[in-house]
């Protein structure tokens, strides 16, 4: 079936119907509905060249990852919430594979140029970002998964992770801990901003001094923490607790524990940032996990909702949602050792 024969099925416009399934605001609910009942009943599907003719859409959003780090479990997680939500809205994803921030900005230009997708979904911000004000440039569609600070209104979606790890510190300082360490992310990328302001902010209320031999940024990996949790727990004194910034984070963490022949929740405390990945349960390890948790699918998710929202209509500098983060106390985060 042709959209030509569903709107002379239902005596209404090919340009009414085809905006009544692409769910644009001007359309009124009922009709909508209408339309989308007879689809259903008629086993119409838009062939994907007549839509993008019809309603000047492609019926794909754009992610832009660069280079095989990003490629990792938090990225799966993230594009499975997206995936999941994309595929209902019958709503193609184009994944690009890029080595540089050079050919990351000439990949959005391409997107731009081709038309091949109606909106972007922009990943790991950093505090000032390039290619949100490119984007801006090319008048592309996009959610920020985090924060930037452009200087012109943007479409985002983050956790708190100030709060978080301002609890997360001041939860070990009540134990009697003093030497923390905080393996971060990436510097310059706006969450582990957050979290080290978080963190600074904690350990400056109780009179703590921070130590920078004990802040450390780089790639949520296992093996890059095992190096630096080792590196550590050689200081003297050492540190007695650990925040690590995601739960890969944390297998290193604990591997350069149990090497210096230390009990992580006794000798060693550590709550760890969980995105809530299905292979790796805070629950089930031993000793179990201290966390702060936010789901990483989750927020795939809801900002797959929102590009919908705003290729409905819905302004872009309005759509801003700072999602709490909880703190879980499991078995990992126990009193200082006595000196």
């Amino acid at each position: 079936m042709r959209l030509k024969d569903l709107a002379e099925h239902l005596g209404l416009s090919q340009t009414t119907v085809s905006r009544a399934l692409n769910g644009y605001p001007e359309v009124n609910e009922a009709t909508r509905r209408r339309v989308a009942d007879a689809a259903d009943q008629l086993g119409y599907r838009p062939n994907a060249s007549a839509l993008r003719l019809a309603t000047g859409r492609a019926g794909a959003i754009g992610l832009v990852l660069r280079g095989a780090d990003e490629l990792g479990p938090h990225m799966s997680e993230f594009l499975s919430g997206v995936g999941s939500y994309m595929a209902g809205q019958e709503i193609d994803m184009l994944v690009s594979t890029v080595g540089s921030h050079q050919e990351e900005l000439a990949a959005y230009r391409r997107l731009a140029a081709s038309q091949k997708v109606d909106a972007v979904i922009l990943h790991s911000p950093t505090v000032s970002d390039e290619r949100a004000e490119l984007l801006t440039e090319l008048k592309i569609p996009f959610v920020l998964h985090g924060r930037t600070n452009i200087g012109q209104p943007v479409a985002w979606l983050d956790i708190d992770n100030t709060s978080a790890l301002e609890r997360a510190t001041s939860h070990l300082l009540d134990l009697g801990h003093r030497r923390i360490a905080l393996l971060n992310g990436v510097k310059g990328r706006t969450f582990a901003e957050h979290r080290e302001i978080g963190y600074r902010a904690a350990l400056t209320t109780r009179g703590v001094a921070v130590d920078p031999a004990l802040l450390s940024n780089s790639a949520f990996t296992d093996e890059i923490a095992f190096r630096l949790a080792q590196a550590m727990l050689e200081l003297k004194p050492r540190p007695t607790a650990f925040l690590a910034g995601s739960m890969m984070t944390a297998l290193g963490v604990f591997r350069a524990i149990r090497q210096a022949g230390l009990q992580l929740g006794t000798d060693v405390s550590m709550i760890a940032h969980d995105d809530v990945f299905p292979y790796l349960n805070a629950d089930n390890m031993y000793p179990s996990m201290s966390t702060t948790r936010s789901s990483i699918r989750q927020a795939g998710t809801r900002i797959a909702e929102l590009i919908t929202q705003i290729l409905a209509g819905k302004p872009q500098a309005d759509v801003h949602e700072l999602w709490p983060v909880e703190l879980v106390l499991r078995e990992s985060s126990g009193p200082a050792p006595r000196a």
